[in-house]
């Protein structure tokens, strides 16, 4: 329990920034799941879609430091070099 009344402050923001870092986080997991699916069912609109979604949620993690920017630029290649591989068996 704190003790001083910062101390308290500081516990009430670390509750609403742990709250707030799970939904992001959730939101993120969600969206490389849809992509992905899409990936699988080699539906190129609907992954091309997720994956501009997924980039702009990746970014907006990274800039509040919900995760690192390294981590939001890893996932970007990686998804979109299966974006890609998609994109070129079907053409």
């Amino acid at each position: 329990m704190p003790i001083t009344k910062s101390a308290a402050k500081e516990l009430r923001k670390a509750k609403r920034r742990t709250e707030r870092n799970k939904r992001v986080k959730a939101n993120l997991k969600y969206l490389e799941r849809k992509f992905l699916k899409f990936i699988k069912e080699k539906n190129k609109e609907k992954a091309q879609e997720f994956y501009r979604k997924l980039q702009k949620a990746l970014d907006k993690a990274a800039k509040v430091k919900v995760i690192k920017k390294n981590k939001a630029s890893r996932k970007k290649s990686r998804l979109a070099k299966k974006l890609n591989n998609l994109l070129v068996t079907q053409t």
